[in-house]
């Protein structure tokens, strides 16, 4: 019997492949099995052996954080020439395309919970441009709750599972943010409806990090990117994510694919927000403080691109679970900068990555940059690419490589050394309230929004012991008087004695 010889993934509905056995020999059926008459099964069956010794496999290990997430396909376009602040070839020429493939996730949710919980969100981007892939590893909101990253480990510890009941503790989530108070402007995010959104397509996303873009004579800005919705902003209330959660768990993944296959595609506009090293030394905040936004009063957003989603994945665990993001992950013209949570997830982004897929993970098709030649890296668990066939392993001098030029180190170290001393970031101030007073002060200009602030906090926050609801309305009141008193209020009023 001839076996069909094209790989299994270019097979289409409408042909009938021949089933075969991992190794490719023909199976008369999917459902028989080798046994003695009216006796135990052989050892020699080795499709079956293979069939369950491969699902006991089946699971590798969920994310860390954003385990829950949904992805798809899609295409950036240059609309606007930014080409003298850098010189990142995917943005260099107005009208120029780059394909990418894009996933939204939860971040304290396990794989299976729901993903319309209110938690930030992350909002991340391969670029597979013709130097190297870029990734945008951002989230949906403009800051976050740290910015030491020693705390990142013990503050996802709070957001997940007590360790001897294994149930989502409110005690435990308060405790922590309100005695790390430098929290308060994200946690003001994520407990207004934004921390709620009703679909990806209708949320933002952001750099959150400093990033410096370069140019060749070694001169850079720093930078922020924006990335806003074209469908617009849209959110549930409490209530309603709490029901959908219920109702419908998978909804917004159910919502992005089912949009572009409708052929909806939903789309996002780039922008950066830009500042000079001279700009950055007078900034009122440390541009490198997570917690804090550049307002746009300040620093104007300019206009970069468009991105759209048009294509579904064919397989989510091949494309989806596997795909590999990472901060680390630039390209020339692009560097991080002295963020210290910036900086250690560089490390723990691909750390992680090759705990879950193995050290070979950038050679699973939907994370393999377009070109890529380092025949120093070697062996390894699935090395799948030919392992860089007969070329040395080492700098040889029978095997040319080709070096290309570098731009100079774009250096700013001087004065970066004084803005991220572990002192600066430790010390919890009055300028760490007052993003946080902005936002409420936004929210009032909303109909209803501050309402459902208060009500999101209360409900949640009255779960917790008391000591720990005192501390946390004392850090509301450090935002906004009116604001505390109103928590501490409504609060008490959801209780149970």
């Amino acid at each position: 019997m001839v076996v069909d010889d094209k790989p299994a993934s270019t097979f289409r509905y409408n042909e009938a492949p021949v089933y075969t056995t991992s190794n490719g020999c023909p199976v008369e059926s999917s459902q028989k099995y080798q046994r003695v008459a009216n006796g135990p099964l052989l050892l020699q069956d080795f499709h079956l052996i293979d069939l369950l010794a491969h699902f006991d496999r089946e699971r590798i290990p969920e994310r860390v954080v954003h385990a829950k997430g949904a992805g798809a396909y899609g295409e950036f376009t240059v609309t606007h020439d930014i080409s003298d602040i850098t010189s990142i070839d995917m943005l260099t020429g107005v009208g120029k395309k780059t394909p990418l493939v894009a996933r939204f996730s939860t971040v304290g949710g396990e794989k299976g919970s729901a993903d319309t919980a209110r938690d930030p969100r992350g909002f991340s981007l391969k670029f597979y441009t013709q130097e190297g892939n870029w990734d945008w590893v951002f989230n949906n909101t403009p800051v976050f709750f740290i910015r030491d990253p020693t705390l990142f480990p013990v503050f996802i510890h709070t957001q997940k599972r007590n360790p001897q009941t294994n149930l989502k503790d409110a005690t435990m989530f308060w405790d922590y943010l309100s005695t790390h108070q430098e929290s308060v402007h994200q946690v003001m995010t994520l407990f207004s409806d934004r921390g709620t959104p009703y679909s990806f397509r209708h949320m933002n996303g952001y750099s959150g990090h400093t990033y410096k873009f370069t140019k060749p004579d070694g001169s850079f800005v720093y930078v922020q990117i924006h990335l806003k919705t074209d469908q617009g902003i849209k959110t549930f209330n409490n209530e309603e994510a709490a029901k959908m959660a219920s109702d419908n768990p998978d909804w917004n993944t159910q919502d992005l694919f089912e949009a572009i296959q409708r052929g909806e595609y939903p789309s996002w506009t780039v922008y950066v927000q830009v500042l000079t090293p001279e700009q950055a030394e007078k900034f009122r905040w440390n541009i490198f403080d997570l917690t804090k936004v550049w307002p746009h009063g300040d620093v104007p957003l300019r206009p970069v691109g468009k991105f759209t989603l048009n294509r579904n994945v064919e397989n989510y665990f091949a494309e989806i679970e596997q795909v590999a993001f990472s901060p680390s992950h630039m390209v020339p013209g692009v560097e991080p900068s002295a963020d210290p949570v910036l900086q250690s997830r560089l490390f723990s982004y691909p750390d992680t990555q090759r705990h879950r897929l193995g050290v070979n993970y950038q050679q699973i098709p939907v994370n393999a940059p377009l070109k890529a030649f380092n025949p120093f890296q070697r062996d390894g668990f699935m090395a799948v690419n030919g392992n860089y066939g007969a070329n040395p392993a080492y700098p040889s001098s029978y095997r040319k490589l080709t070096f290309p030029s570098v731009s100079p180190a774009a250096a700013h170290e001087r004065w970066v050394g004084g803005r991220v001393t572990n002192d600066l970031f430790s010390e919890v101030t009055d300028e760490d309230f007052v993003q946080a007073n902005g936002l409420w002060e936004v929210l009032g200009r909303q109909p209803g929004q501050q309402d459902n602030f208060v009500h999101n906090v209360a409900v949640h926050l009255c779960g917790a012991h008391v000591d720990t609801r005192e501390r946390t309305y004392q850090m509301f009141t450090r935002v906004n008087a009116t604001l505390g008193a109103r928590i501490r209020e409504e609060t008490e009023k959801n209780v149970k004695n």
